[in-house]
């Protein structure tokens, strides 16, 4: 068994790498554990909300002074099978970014801050022990290893590692695939757009140099005979909204940046908690349409680094630990939860297509969506 460690991190997203990153801050031996290796594609929007922008600032991680170079978004437009389109602006200056830049970021600011990152790994056991720290199995190539910490902490997604469960009543029984593609050619305004289709929904932004980010959710029973590849589903699902595929059509994916995860299950309710914490997609799975997968990832990153330091000076035992986080990360999470399920509900009812006519009569309907699909605001001096 290797040397103890403070803390392992398992999932080297953005919720993982940046919560290594603060306890490796705060002088805690840190490990980063993922089961792939990074940089790499993912599916994702690839959009960062103003909330996101404000958090990396917290944490010292300033996009504007990276080589590479984001690009600015300040409008969404909506736009339904029949033609009709909701446009709304933002509520703040957001960005785009690719996430195999984002996550080489991130990785090279924990490294920096001394967290150790292992790669290619795979956990097939974690068990607690009688004083509340934990043993860590992992498998990398035909190597067993064995790591020992004070606490864990879950950033490792939806997929739980072997062994591991969830109640069936935390997430939604339908199951979604979700595809990502970047594409050249496609000139797009600094917006967003989202194109509604059988089964779910097509998000086109732009990312760095030029290149637009073609990003999809759509349910497993619309996907299946569409194909197997993720230019394949794509283009089906444009099939059934012509100005998705009109915009398709002016231009064509990059090579090697195709990626898809599925199933899919949205979350009914937060999990920050099972045998250890939880941040991220591991906590929480929200409708990409209804709220910002990255601003979740880093707002429950900053919240489970401040318990988790807390617990490890030795302020706070382990049940207060459990106890503190799952309540803060509960009132955090569950309101927005229950909005963007409402308006997910509401999104994809029969009604739909009379949407764009009522957001001309109220014009403040689109931006009070927006908004309402959005984290509240966060005061980070008191975090400091």
């Amino acid at each position: 068994m290797s040397e103890p460690l403070d803390v392992i991190v398992i999932g080297g997203g953005i919720a993982g790498s940046t919560c290594a990153l603060q306890l490796a801050r705060q002088g805690h031996h840190t490990l980063l554990l993922d089961r792939q290796a990074f940089p790499r594609h993912k599916t994702c929007g690839e959009f960062m909300s103003p909330e996101t922008t404000e958090m990396l600032d917290y944490l010292g991680i300033r996009l504007c002074e990276q080589e590479v170079k984001t690009s600015t978004l300040d409008h969404a437009k909506i736009i339904m099978p029949q033609g009709g389109e909701i446009v709304a602006p933002l509520p703040g200056l957001a960005h785009g970014i690719s996430r195999y830049e984002l996550d080489r970021i991130l990785h090279e600011q924990a490294t920096a801050a001394g967290v150790e990152i292992v790669t290619r790994a795979t956990i097939t056991n974690i068990q607690q022990l009688d004083d509340d720290s934990y043993v860590v199995e992992a498998k990398q190539e035909n190597e067993r290893i064995h790591y020992r910490a004070k606490t864990v902490i879950g950033a490792h997604g939806s997929k739980k590692p072997r062994g591991m469960t969830s109640p069936a009543e935390l997430r939604d029984k339908t199951a979604y695939v979700g595809v990502k593609s970047h594409y050249q050619g496609i000139t797009v305004p600094p917006r967003v757009e989202l194109y509604f289709c059988k089964g779910g929904y097509v998000g086109i932004s732009p990312i760095e140099d030029g290149i637009a980010n073609v990003a999809a959710l759509l349910t497993l029973d619309t996907v299946q005979g569409s194909g197997k590849s993720v230019n394949d589903i794509l283009q089906a699902a444009s099939r059934t909204n012509e100005r998705l595929a009109s915009r398709l059509a002016e231009g064509s994916p990059v090579p090697a940046t195709q990626v898809s995860a599925a199933p899919l299950h949205l979350s009914n309710v937060p999990e920050p908690w099972s045998l250890y914490p939880h941040i991220g997609d591991a906590m929480l799975m929200i409708p990409p349409l209804c709220g910002d997968g990255m601003s979740i990832a880093l707002r429950s990153s900053l919240l489970c680094a401040e318990w988790a330091n807390r617990y490890l000076q030795g302020e706070i035992s382990f049940a207060q630990w459990q106890r503190g986080y799952s309540k803060e990360a509960n009132l955090e999470f569950s309101r927005l939860l229950r909005r963007a399920r409402r308006i997910q509900k509401l999104a994809f009812a029969k009604t739909n297509k009379f949407y764009p006519g009522l957001a001309r009569m109220l014009p403040g309907l689109a931006t009070y969506l927006v908004k309402a699909t959005r984290l509240s605001e966060i005061n980070l001096v008191h975090r400091s």
